[in-house]
């Protein structure tokens, strides 16, 4: 027992380590691969260019990845059934993505897209507000009026896109910093379709090197098992959608959770800047700044805030002031949900996971009095048990090796709280939690529930299926709560071991004195 322990630790030095160790260089190299050409396509405009860039990008990564590992495979961490799941993922995973980036190369390859009958996925584009906002910025008053992305009509009723090629343009809803990046890319590549390419690569690229990271930071055999496990994460449903529609919470996310990778490495500068960037961009991120000054953890808190004031300057100087003034007044309904015209729509209020949201679900039902000032009530109140959370888990030690999941359940959980929340964006966390889950806590038992738990986020409804409101409010249900139960299931097992609040960390003598 010791000697098989003992060889666990150190990894699998034989032979049967070679195929394990080829086939995830295989698959990094093909993900590369894809990545590449999607960017290329989108930087030179050429087919041809773009194929023999993937090509030899694919060649590179795997050569690279079979000489040096992302981490120390342990092929004693896996079971057979983890193998198997792993390898039918695995197929998957290539293939879905394989063909959004047909799909982006080539949009009216409809076929290509995750949900080739909904004119709701093929057409939408998150992007397009990002795009649109970075456009108009200089010339606009406000990038946050609706005119720029909605055609003239009754604002009661449900919004009347304006349409950017063959996309729907979503309305612009964040921070004016975010723009930095849209308008960063824009000088790259200034059409539309093009720039789609090169967002596509960048989500993708961002979000996989996310994955490597959480999973060499968990160790040899957790991040072995880890690494195997993640293609759920590509093979899902929901993650094809935000890819394809571009929604910037996956990346946003993913910066979020190897900020604090980061920081425990104690690469503050580094970390501060992708914090900085998440926080002032989506506002969400911040709670992980509560964490940080529970913990005092000072270094990583003032990068931080260096890198939020850079960024600040850099917007202004930018765009100016002009922006900023029209987000204080837009924020309000931010904050509240009246900014979102989601709400006119009762398809969209149904694949509302926001918990917030829950309010004008049960409008749905006939529950009077169900609204924006119900939804504002429970947003508070969850703000607050959120924040609890949040300084109940920093006062205490943490529990080695399982601090990404604690990030990243914290993000998720913090994603709950914003007014709207469709269903794709909410599943994106919960999806990569489901990962980490068996490669903390291996066994049958939980790779069962996982994979349970990643069948139900799959219950995916676009907004388009023609069912009516109310169904598609009750068959969300269960994906909603599995959301919520994986949050919870993840905050149980990374939750600190410590039995005792630590009074140090609230400047107090401790509770015992020694002997």
């Amino acid at each position: 027992m010791a000697h098989a322990r003992r060889r666990e630790y150190r990894g699998d030095t034989s032979t049967a380590g070679a195929p394990l160790r080829a086939v995830v260089a295989l698959s990094l190299a093909l993900a590369a691969g894809i990545i590449a050409l999607a960017a290329a396509a989108g930087l030179t405009g050429s087919i041809a260019a773009a194929i023999a860039i993937a090509v030899l990008a694919a060649a590179v990564t795997g050569a690279v990845l079979w000489r040096h590992p992302v981490i120390a495979l342990e092929r004693a961490a896996c079971s057979r059934a983890l193998l198997i799941v792993s390898g039918l993922a695995a197929i998957a995973a290539l293939v879905q993505v394989a063909r959004l980036a047909v799909f982006m190369v080539a949009p009216s390859q409809v076929a290509y897209s995750s949900i080739p009958w909904s004119a709701w996925e093929t057409q939408h584009s998150c992007l397009s507000a990002y795009f649109v906002a970075a456009r108009s910025v200089d010339e606009t008053p406000s990038v946050y009026d609706d005119s720029l992305y909605s055609l003239p009509g009754d604002p009661s009723a449900p919004r009347q896109a304006r349409m950017m090629d063959r996309f729907r343009v979503d309305p612009y809803e964040y921070p004016p910093p975010f723009l930095l990046l849209p308008r960063a890319l824009r000088l790259v590549v200034p059409d539309f379709l093009g720039n789609r390419m090169l967002w596509f690569a960048l989500n993708v690229g961002g979000i996989l090197m996310a994955t490597l990271v959480v999973a060499r930071r968990l160790g040899p055999a957790a991040g072995t098992r880890a690494l195997l496990l993640s293609p759920l994460l590509w093979a899902a449903l929901p993650t094809a959608s935000v890819l394809q529609k571009g929604n910037v919470q996956g990346l946003i996310i993913a910066m979020s959770v190897v900020a604090m990778v980061l920081f425990d490495r104690r690469r503050f500068a580094a970390g501060g800047a992708l914090l900085a960037f998440a926080t002032l961009s989506k506002l969400f991120p911040g709670v992980l700044l509560v964490y940080l000054l529970v913990r005092r953890q000072w270094r990583a808190l003032a990068w931080t805030s260096a890198w939020s004031a850079a960024f600040l300057l850099v917007t202004l100087i930018d765009v100016g002031w002009s922006p900023f003034a029209s987000f204080l007044d837009h924020l309000p309904g931010l904050v509240g949900g009246e900014a979102f015209p989601a709400f006119r729509q009762p398809r969209a209020i149904a694949i509302n996971y926001s918990l917030p949201g829950l309010a004008f679900k049960l409008g749905l039902f006939g529950v009077p009095g169900m609204g924006f000032a119900v939804a504002k009530i429970i947003g508070w109140i969850y703000t607050l048990i959120l924040v609890l959370v949040t300084v109940l888990a920093a006062l205490r030690e943490p529990r080695e090796g399982r601090e990404p999941l604690l990030w990243l359940t914290i993000a998720l959980l913090a994603t709950l709280r914003s007014p709207f929340l469709p269903q794709a964006y909410a599943a994106f966390p919960s999806l990569w939690l489901l990962v980490l889950l068996p490669a903390v806590v291996p066994g049958g038992r939980t790779l069962l529930l996982a994979l349970l738990a990643w069948v139900a986020l799959n219950a995916f409804i676009p907004v388009d299926s023609g069912l009516a409101p109310r169904l598609v409010a009750v068959i969300s249900t269960l994906p909603q709560a599995v959301t919520v139960a994986v949050g919870a299931a993840a905050l149980l097992v990374s939750w600190p071991r410590s039995g005792s609040l630590s009074p140090a960390r609230l400047g107090l003598p401790p509770l015992v004195r020694p002997r």
